[in-house]
């Protein structure tokens, strides 16, 4: 989608800086449901490059899918020191989830991290089907926001978020995406024989400098309506920023939980 496009590419640094790695056993259990070893992948919409190169040493050859030149740019070098390190083959193209140009039956796997609710459905789960293999699966999964840190800082989250909402509800302002009922979609396209729903769970650490960066990436339009002049009060930022001041002093562990939504083709 154009608008997905200018939006991320405008803030492709923070967002590779600040987003998350998605976690090793998410690999796992996706070439386990492909049933290959060393699977060739397709990874759509894939940004700088994170849920790319969670591949190498994994997959025979992975082909990342990314409309941005400024997510490319980013993306090239992590993928250039993957590469390096491992011998899995890396891609990386400019083109969109809707309309790859790759042949026919060229992926095992294809992913969409944090990706599948920016693309058109009619026109990417086609096209999808049409690069999976017989037996492949599709892998679409997005992370909960925000990581699992203590309550307090959860609840500042969640004012924000209800903030931007009303805000947005306000300025009749249409919503950013279709939401994320991925597996809904996929099923109702009669493109894949069974899809399911599981859960993985990673970790990692991060202190109160990502967590408000992390919200101002993450939550709708948050960055947007502080750059067209609303305030951190008005926007609940400076209450988060206390709260994060006070309880990730020192870097603490994140708990993320991914959502994955598994269909084979």
């Amino acid at each position: 989608m154009p608008d997905a496009v200018s939006r991320f590419s405008r803030v492709a640094g923070q967002y590779d800086a600040v987003r998350p790695r998605p976690p090793a056993d998410l690999v796992s259990v996706i070439a386990q449901w492909a049933g290959a070893a060393r699977p060739d992948v397709v990874d759509l919409g894939a940004g700088t490059g994170l849920s790319t190169v969670i591949w190498a040493g994994r997959a025979r050859q992975v082909t990342a899918i990314e409309p941005s030149a400024a997510m490319r740019q980013l993306a090239g070098r992590r993928i250039a020191a993957a590469e390096m390190e491992s011998a899995t083959r890396f891609l990386l193209a400019d083109a969109t989830a809707e309309d790859t140009g790759l042949a026919d039956g060229c992926a095992d796997v294809v992913t969409a991290s944090q990706a599948m609710h920016w693309f058109d459905p009619d026109r990417a789960l086609p096209e999808i089907a049409r690069l999976l293999r017989p037996g492949g699966v599709l892998a679409a999964y997005d992370c909960d926001w925000p990581p699992c840190v203590d309550w307090e800082t959860e609840a500042a989250w969640e004012a924000v978020v209800g903030r931007v909402d009303n805000l947005q509800a306000r300025r009749g302002l249409p919503v950013l995406h279709g939401g994320k009922d991925h597996a809904e979609r996929i099923r109702a396209s009669g493109l894949f024989r069974h899809c399911a729903e599981i859960a993985v769970h990673g970790r990692e650490q991060g202190d109160a400098e990502r967590l408000v960066a992390l919200a101002l990436s993450a939550i709708g339009r948050a960055a947007e309506f502080l750059a067209r002049g609303s305030t951190e009060d008005e926007l609940g930022l400076t209450a988060l920023s206390e709260v994060a001041a006070r309880r990730l002093r020192q870097p603490q562990t994140w708990w993320w939980t991914y959502r994955i939504s598994l269909a084979v083709r």
